[in-house]
This record gives C-alpha cells, structure tokens and sequence, in this order.
C-alpha cells in the first residue's frame, strides 16, 4: 500500500472501522454524560447517526468497484438524515465539510486531508447558532490545526499523519474540562468529543490494515415515531390497508433532478399510493411509498438513476402479526401512526413527545402529529422529514421540545423545499404547550413565530428524576440513588424524597420571578393520590397561584413542572 495516498475503497474501510469503533463504545460514552441522570445519550445518538452512513457505504463496499463521488455522497447524506440529537447533527456536519473537500479527488494525499479537515470544521461551526467550547467542536478544531502545521511542514506519510493529527486531538479533548467549568466539576471530557476520537481512531486502525469485523454496520436501530392519538385493538382489527406494501429506496441519480422533476415525481408516486416522502439532496434522492405495486414506483424511478438500499414490505402480512401480537396484550402501550393524510390546512403542527398523557394534551390543542421522543432517544432528521411529509398543510410548526432535538429540526428544516417549516426551539414540554397555546389563526406566520417564542421564555420548567452515579456538581453532593430537581439552568434541588426534591425544585423556581401559574405533569411511576397530594402542598405554599395538574405518563422523569 502507497503510505501516501488513499482512494476510494481504503476510505470506504476506514469510514465503516470508525463506525464499528464507535459502535462499540456507546455505552461509556453515554456514561460520561455531565449531569448524573438516567438519558445519557450521546453515545447513542452518534453511533445511530454514523450507522446510518454506514448502512449506504456498507452497501457500495460490498459492491466492489467503489469511487470517490459515491462514497461521499453517501457518507453526507446517510448522516445528514440519520443525526439525532445535537452531537449526531454536528457530526453529520463534520461529515458533509469533510466529503465536500474530497469528494473531487481519486486519491486522498496529507494535503487534501487537511484542506478537508478544515472544510469539516467550518461546517460543522456554521450549523451551530452558538458554537460552545470545550466541545466536540474545539476537538474537530484542534485536530484541522494540526492537520494545517504537518501539511504545510511537508509532512507527506500519512501514518504519520494520522497519528500526530489524532494525538494531539486527544491532547485537546483532555482539556476540555479547563474550557468547560462543568466537565471540571464532574470530573469528564466530552462526550461528544471522546466519540469523535472513537471515529478517527477506528479509521486509523482499519488505515494501518488492523484486521476489523465490520458486520456491525449493518444492524440499525429504528426509533418508534406516532400519530397523535392511540389506536385500539378494535380499530387495528378493523382497519383497511389501502395500499400493501411499503416500499423504500435510493436513487443513484444520472440526470438532474429539480424542483419541477421531484413535485413530478411526486405526483405520478400519489397517483399508485399514498404515504409519500421523497427526500432529494444533490446526487442521491431517497423514497419512500405505500403502493399496491411496487414494480410501477421502481420503474419510474430508474429513469433517474440506478437504484439501491431497496426494501418491500408486506404491510398486510405485518398487520395480521401484529393484531396476534396486541390480542395477547392487556392494553396498547403506544400511540400507531395515521398513514392517511388529513385534509389540506394552511397551518400544521408537529411536537417531540413521549408519555401519553402529554402526547393527548398536545393532539387536545390541535398539534397534528406526534414524534415519540425525548431524552433517552432523539428523533432523527429523517423522522422529522417523516412527520413533515405525513402533515398536509403549506406551512408546519415544530415543536422539538428539548434542546437536544432542535439542531436535527433545524437540519429537516433546510431539506424542505416544498413547505414552509417554522422550528420553535422549545426546550422543554411546558415550553411547547405553551407556544401551541398561543398561536392566534388571524396572524402572519412570522407574526405568530415571534409570539410563540417571546411567550415560552417565559415559562420555568423543573424536572425531577434520580442519580445514576456520585457527583459533585453546581455545589450539590449527588448520591447514586438520590431524587434530583433539574432546572432550565442546573441543579434545582437533591434529596431523598420525590415530594420534598419537587416541593424544593417549585421553590427555587418560583424564587427566580413573579409567577401565577404552576403546571404539574405527572410521570407513570408517580400515583394519582401521590400527584393529588403534592398539588395540595404546592397550592398551600402559593396561595395565589392557579394550580394545575395533568397526567403526562413520561418515563424517567417522576414530575414535570412549569411555572409562568
């Protein structure tokens, strides 16, 4: 092997190494999560992201004759729409940088690396609306001005290379915690930079020829996303499959592909079925369609392009599975997804939810699909592309209601062509509810955009939930086990009771301004009677506030609590 130059097929082997390495360190990537609660995730999020890429790279490799403009296109645009959570999105970003300064090339020499390592910074910089040192970013970073130094040293080996790039990116993650006070107190690195060193050091091995199983790759992990509403074993019974298969595949591009050529395609894919996404980013358009025959969809798509990554279903054979398997529960656990578009709207609306009591408020106030989703498992890009295909309406809101979602509706965002999306960056549920709530049918969008978002802000919101290891950390002694109360900024409270950490978690925010009302959420662990009674001490010690409590049936979190 040439120890100067990579081509297509090395590259493809390092990409899918990098996945597996990552793969296989989720677990205690999650574990470095700063906040001692039971939904670290980056891990997660990363190793679901890159899978996706990997699953499309997996593909070509096993093909064989593999070339540049290929590999990238499918590393950028598998991770673009796998990302979930803030660290898959800016690793997807990093990604898409990356391929944009190599994908022109047949051979990768130490100059295109660096010219490319910095290409993926800067995008990953620009995706960020406040780029956070002692992150991920500063680990990207650090890495391109190495890469920078070597190449213009003349340092051409790219053993050497890698390896000095790679070193000193470990020396970066290692401070860190000097550039984030928070990762000083609980005594981690990034986490979302210690994934991207799982990455590049998993290239760097499959680089130097280690011998790497890479069968990972072609598992995937899918996220439960739903309609609003939850449908019973009798409507499932009854229910009439329209169109019974589920068909799925990527075209390969070969001739351009506009606006005018996708709403075309579009239109012929509505006329033999329904549930329709069709995703088209530069080389690559992906498709999804329920059809009574998928013969007709592949047909007309292979005057695009040549196909791949395609998969049929028998919708049918599935639904009959599946009534036997809901005929020996005792209930429903979770809300199906309505495949059936609802009439044409104006204005439609999409929330990030999970627990369904919330799920039900949210449909009660007239949001028109629900992504399960939350702490322990973001939403991708793509299930937000999902959603927004299954809303009929010319403009649709999103609610992410968590701030690690935001950055994947921002990406499904900037895929959308053909609506207008509006991302409200809500942070919590209670934020959420409250920007729906105030949405005024008369007013502009941008009108209602700017209501929506100056009306969240002012809601508080407080969590309670349990340590999952010791920590000392914004000045509170944490035990594995304690209750702790999370506030929009921090610790609120910790203890070893539920009711005393909520009733501690009011008062700090309650402290912070004047407020008049207080909603209280209560999760699936918590009883009614219990819920009822912390009511009752809440509404005791704020006399003068509206006192509202509402099942929300959210997992992890034993209360949910709003203040506004």
């Amino acid at each position: 092997m040439d120890s100067n130059t990579i081509d297509a097929g090395l590259m493809a082997r390092m990409f899918l190494a990098g996945a597996k390495n990552l793969e296989s360190k989720k677990e205690w990537i999650n574990e470095l999560n700063v906040f001692p609660v039971p939904d670290g995730d980056t891990g997660t999020n990363m190793t679901m992201t890159i899978m996706a890429a990997a699953r499309e790279v997996s593909a070509l490799y096993d093909m064989g004759d593999i070339d540049m403009v290929s590999l990238c296109k499918a590393i950028s645009s598998g991770s673009l729409r796998g990302a979930r959570g803030n660290s898959g999105v800016i690793l997807s970003q990093l990604f898409r940088g990356f391929t944009k300064g190599v994908k022109e090339c047949q051979e990768i020499t130490v100059p295109v690396l660096a010219t490319a390592f910095e290409k993926a910074v800067e995008t990953a910089y620009k995706a960020v609306m406040k780029p956070k040192e002692g992150t991920i970013l500063t680990v990207a970073k650090g890495g391109a001005v190495k890469a920078r130094e070597l190449a213009d040293a003349g340092v051409t080996d790219l053993s050497e290379f890698l390896g000095q790039v790679i070193a000193h990116a470990d020396e970066v993650l290692l401070q860190t915690p000097e550039l984030l006070p928070v990762l000083k107190q609980a005594g981690v690195v990034d986490s979302g930079g210690q994934g991207l060193m799982q990455v590049l050091k998993g290239a760097y091995d499959a680089y130097l020829g280690k011998e790497i199983d890479l069968t990972v790759v072609k598992e995937t992990v899918k996220v439960t996303d739903g309609a609003a509403g939850v449908a019973s074993y009798e409507a499932q019974a009854n229910a009439d499959i329209r169109f019974g298969y589920c068909t799925e595949f990527i075209i390969m591009l070969n001739k351009v592909f506009n606006i005018k050529t996708e709403m075309d395609f579009k239109a012929y894919l509505e006329s033999i079925g329904d549930s329709i996404v069709v995703v088209a980013d530069e080389d690559v358009v992906k498709v999804h369609v329920h059809t009574n025959d998928p013969g007709l969809a592949i047909q007309k798509a292979l005057k695009y392009g040549a196909l791949s990554n395609m998969k049929i279903d028998n919708m049918r054979l599935e639904h009959q599975e599946k009534l036997f398997r809901m005929s020996k529960q005792e209930e429903k656990p979770a809300a199906e997804e309505d495949d059936l578009p609802g009439p044409k709207k104006d204005v439609g609306f999409i929330a990030v939810s999970v627990g369904n009591g919330i799920a039900e408020i949210f449909k009660g106030l007239g949001v028109d699909y629900i992504i399960e989703g939350g702490q322990t498992m973001n939403p991708s890009t793509e299930d937000m592309l999902n959603a927004i295909d299954k809303v009929n309406a010319d403009t649709i809101f999103i609610l992410p209601n968590n701030k690690n979602i935001i950055l994947a509706a921002n990406q499904a965002q900037s895929l959308v062509k053909d609506k207008k999306i509006v991302v409200i960056p809500t942070k919590t549920v209670p934020q959420g509810i409250t920007a729906v709530i105030n949405y005024v049918p008369g007013l502009s969008v941008e009108e209602n955009e700017e209501t929506m978002v100056s009306e969240m802000k002012a809601v508080a919101t407080g969590q309670v939930t349990y340590a999952v290891r010791d920590t000392n950390i914004d000045g509170q002694e944490i035990r594995q086990g304690d209750f702790m109360g999370l506030g929009d900024h921090g610790i609120l409270a910790v203890g070893t009771s539920i009711s005393s950490v909520a009733l501690n978690m009011v008062g700090a925010m309650m402290a912070e301004e004047e407020k008049e009302l207080i909603s209280i959420y209560y999760g699936e662990e918590i009883a009614e009677e219990d819920a009822g009674r912390l009511r009752e001490q809440i509404g005791a010690k704020y006399p003068d506030c509206d006192i509202e409590l509402q099942y929300g049936g959210q997992p992890i979190y034993y209360y949910i609590i709003s203040a506004e």
